[in-house]
């Protein structure tokens, strides 16, 4: 036998790549880095939520979400985005906006109300699951109009997270007093936030929003920045304002989305008549 000849062995020789092991390029770690640091996030929201330490709390949150938005844009801007990744987003998101918040008011005050708290948490983390796999199968949906990119359908998990927390800001800074009706009606919220989840009501999406015009760049420089120092000196008191904001512009979103729909079906009616 040629001793130059690699015998027939299943031994891997030095030096050959086993086929199907392949290098995966930096590019394609980097996002799913930043998914697996907001997963901490979380998870670190929850084990503050046990400690009591609330406002830590709502901070890990914070910092998940931020983290979320993030890994997102990372993804986009090194073409890296993979099925991977997607599912690991959408697990982490679960943890982070749905199991992290629901917890975080069951230890805070509805545990108070033993098993109709425990409902009500176990009904908003239901919908921010089923909200995230509806998300999941609607993403590579081919029927979409360009236009509906504008909106999210149902609430989505990252803004249902911080706005279902409103009852805790507005305690925290104001220190209203607790009473059972009170955590009845924190409870009743915090179902009704979970059903703007499951809907398919339209919500706006910031996602495709474009460039900044060069005239208006140090006006929103300006206003970025200010933004950023009221949320570091008045976290909770603009987090009250961002909740309130953000229900404030459903009805907007809903009228816009009927809008746009309405334009794309009279276009779809023309372009039938005149085939």
């Amino acid at each position: 036998m040629d001793s130059e000849t690699p015998r027939a062995t299943g031994a891997v020789q030095v030096g050959v790549r086993p086929r199907g092991l392949r290098s995966v390029p930096l590019r394609f770690v980097v996002p799913n880095v930043v998914t697996l640091l907001a997963l901490c996030a979380g998870l670190t929201a929850i084990r503050f939520a046990v400690d009591a330490k609330y406002e830590w709390a709502v901070l890990a949150i914070l910092v998940a979400a931020v983290l979320d938005g993030v890994d997102g844009r990372i993804a986009r801007a090194l073409k890296s985005s993979s099925r991977f990744g997607a599912e690991l987003d959408s697990l982490a998101d679960f943890i982070d906006f749905g199991v992290a918040p629901a917890l975080l008011l069951f230890f805070w005050s509805l545990h108070e109300l033993k098993t109709v708290g425990w409902a009500a948490v176990l009904i908003f983390a239901i919908a921010a699951a089923l909200r995230l796999a509806r998300f999941n199968v609607m993403i590579d949906d081919p029927n979409k109009p360009e236009w509906s990119g504008r909106f999210f359908t149902g609430m989505p998990a990252p803004a249902g997270a911080i706005v279902v927390l409103l009852p805790l800001y507005l305690r925290l800074s104001f220190g209203l007093p607790d009473s059972r009706w009170q955590i009845l009606a924190e409870a009743a919220y915090v179902v009704a936030i979970a059903g703007l989840m499951a809907s398919r009501i339209p919500h706006y999406s910031g996602k495709h929003i474009g460039r900044v015009p060069r005239d208006k760049f140090i006006f929103v420089l300006f206003a970025v920045a200010a933004v950023l120092v009221l949320v570091a000196s008045f976290p909770l008191e603009m987090l009250i304002v961002v909740s309130l904001v953000y229900l404030a512009l459903i009805p907007f979103s809903i009228r816009a989305y009927r809008r746009l729909e309405a334009q794309d079906a009279a276009a779809r009616q023309t372009e039938t008549g005149a085939a």
